[in-house]
């Protein structure tokens, strides 16, 4: 299966098999990113939660169930 990164719109082939290709085709609103924009991302999320000044909302509901 041939896919394109929503953000640099590299194309890349992955096996039509796998778990990422059926989440392709069954959700509409999943979008593929190649490995470097995944990593770049990653990295960039990580470097925000350190400041102190960013939260992921499912960090958020782990913090309010504790309360």
């Amino acid at each position: 299966m041939q896919v394109k990164c929503v953000i640099c719109d590299i194309v890349e082939n992955i096996e039509d098999n796998s778990p990422q290709a059926k989440k392709l085709r069954n959700k509409k609103t999943y979008m593929y990113l190649c490995q470097k924009c995944n990593e770049r991302i990653k990295e960039k999320t990580l470097d925000r939660l350190s400041t102190g000044k960013f939260r992921l909302y499912k960090e958020k509901e782990k913090v309010d169930e504790l309360i």
